[in-house]
């Protein structure tokens, strides 16, 4: 069955590959993402019924008039991917800056936040759908100079797991931790040694058929894509 899938995030490492991916089994993707030039390539490469906007998920004025773009043209989305993070760059907490704080808080906790406040409604309406955000290793455990990253995912893991208290039967909410995977952004916290980590290839052969396996009794549930 041909679902529609709604992933933030969509410029670069696992956003594009699982819209890639999703596309090539069939599926609808409607995307975002804060690159223009992205964007624009994803928008010259997949024609309708596909759709791609550049917002950033931070601000909720961009999210709600993004989300109600999308649910006037079409329905609910069968499956939200909350993808999209920034991590900072190391150091020790107290030498982190507020702004690039503010930011990783911004981007990973608020941003997931915005697009569920405008699309989990039309979810809930009819009563169907399954929630995923991204979480990380580092949403279950913790590591030195990655603080604000890891604040943000331990944040994304209770907030899924509240979410999935709320939800009606029939839906699902699930924080997600993808694995450890060679993306630029690994790079930033493992620098050469992020090349010696599963390739984003190889990672979505397993993790768009797990992703679309996701069903109501996952709710709840912290998960992890396949090694």
């Amino acid at each position: 069955m041909t679902k529609l899938i709604v992933i933030t995030g969509v410029s670069r490492g696992l956003g594009l590959a699982m819209t890639d991916k999703f596309i090539e089994l069939g599926h609808t993707v409607l995307g975002c993402a804060r690159s223009s030039e992205a964007v624009e390539k994803l928008k010259q490469k997949y024609s309708e019924p596909h759709n791609f906007t550049c917002l950033d998920v931070a601000s909720d004025e961009q999210v709600k008039a993004w989300a109600t773009e999308i649910l006037a043209n079409y329905s609910a989305p069968d499956l939200l991917i909350n993808n999209a993070a920034i991590t900072n760059h190391l150091a020790p907490l107290w030498n982190i800056n507020s702004e690039e704080f503010s930011e990783v808080i911004d981007v990973n906790i608020k941003g997931t936040a915005n697009v569920i406040r405008h699309f989990v409604p039309a979810m809930i309406a009819k009563k169907s759908g399954i929630i995923v955000n991204f979480s990380s290793g580092w949403g279950r455990s913790t590591s030195p100079q990655v603080a604000p990253y890891c604040a943000s995912k331990w944040a994304i893991e209770g907030l899924t797991r509240s979410l999935a208290q709320e939800l009606p039967r029939g839906m699902a909410a699930v924080p997600l931790n993808p694995g450890i995977i060679h993306t630029d952004m690994l790079e930033i916290s493992f620098g050469e040694h992020a090349a010696s980590y599963t390739s984003v290839k190889a990672w979505v052969q397993k993790a768009v058929p797990f992703l679309l396996k996701l069903k109501p009794s996952d709710n709840g549930v912290p998960m992890t894509v396949p090694g």
